[in-house]
């Protein structure tokens, strides 16, 4: 179930292939130097990993997304509410705006949502 959480340096990892893709391996082994102090072998073993489940391919020696930045966290977050809530949208946002109270502009926006995702 936990295809679509990625721990914190996994994500600066995918954050770097979605702010530069497509891009080629020779560069992402760059990026990764530059930013996250990994050596190549490092950059190889996360990409590996994060191809096997299906989120970048490798593919000629240029790598690119198989899913959407905005794609992933909509998956996450359904896998979220679904463990967390039983996959209740109305259970989530209760605890959600038990503590903090929603602005007039987000009450708004969520009745645009709902309106245009209604079934």
């Amino acid at each position: 179930m936990a295809q679509y959480r990625l721990g914190e340096v996994e994500s600066a990892f995918a954050a770097l292939i979605w702010d530069n893709e497509p891009l080629p391996s020779s560069r992402l082994v760059e990026l990764c130097g530059e930013k996250l102090s990994w050596k190549k072998s490092t950059t190889y073993t996360v990409l590996r990993r994060l191809c096997a489940r299906r989120l970048f391919q490798n593919e000629g020696g240029v790598v690119t997304a198989l899913i959407g930045r905005e794609e992933f966290a909509g998956r996450q977050s359904r896998e979220f509410v679904d463990e967390t809530f039983g996959g209740s949208l109305p259970k989530f946002l209760a605890a959600f705006t038990s503590r903090k109270k929603l602005s007039a502009e987000e009450v708004e926006q969520l009745r645009r949502l709902i309106d245009e995702n209604r079934g």
